[in-house]
């Protein structure tokens, strides 16, 4: 058994198109254990975001493995979790319908489930606003709602693809504390990527 809950071993990854072949990431290793907290800075336009997509299995590299819990990732897998950089709540939907989606999804909107939602819903404050649509709350109300619909489905690693950026500098360091004391509570390896050094540092 891996003392590793993530494994890159050697990633590549090139893309072509009609004009050439672009390489997104070079020979890129990594190991992170349970519970740990990593950060990949770069400018934008280097792979960051490549890079969390090849983890979350949506793409296929080049060369290089991934192993998640000593399995090789093949694909899409129930064990990640994904934040992007917008929230994609649908507006359509009030807030506890939002973070209940994927249990629907997957077909595991069982009452337990629910009341786990329920009860996230009151830790993180949130409890009053479950039958309000999106359009009725802060930006930093609703990067929160976007994190417990991640966590709904249990994953093993969060990836966290500059969640924070669409915010302005005061809130960003509101949430940016919420969020952070979210993943401690519920004991979550995760992986931030950044073109901000701050935001890296800081967490």
């Amino acid at each position: 058994m891996s003392d590793y809950t993530l494994e890159i071993v050697n990633l590549t990854m090139k893309f072509h198109t009609l004009s050439g072949e672009t390489e997104a990431v070079d020979n890129f290793s990594l190991n992170v254990k349970e519970g740990e907290f990593v950060s990949i800075v770069g400018p934008s336009g280097c792979g960051k975001s490549t890079i969390l997509s090849l983890i979350a299995g949506l793409i296929t590299p080049s060369s290089g493995k991934i192993y998640i819990d000593g399995e090789e990732v093949l694909g899409p897998t129930n064990k990640i979790g994904y934040m992007f950089q917008k929230d994609n709540l649908f507006e359509w939907r009030t807030i506890f319908q939002n973070v209940s989606i994927g249990l629907e999804i997957q077909h595991k909107n069982t009452a337990e489930n629910k009341n786990k939602l329920e009860d996230m819903l009151t830790k993180y404050g949130l409890k009053s606003f479950r039958n309000y649509y999106p359009r009725q709350l802060s930006g930093g109300m609703r990067q929160k709602v976007a994190l417990i619909r991640t966590l709904s489905l249990s994953p093993d690693i969060l990836l966290l693809d500059e969640p924070f950026s669409a915010l302005d500098y005061q809130t960003r360091l509101a949430v940016s504390d919420e969020i952070g004391a979210i993943l401690k509570s519920e004991q979550k390896t995760a992986i931030l990527v950044t073109h901000d050094i701050s935001d890296a540092i800081y967490h």
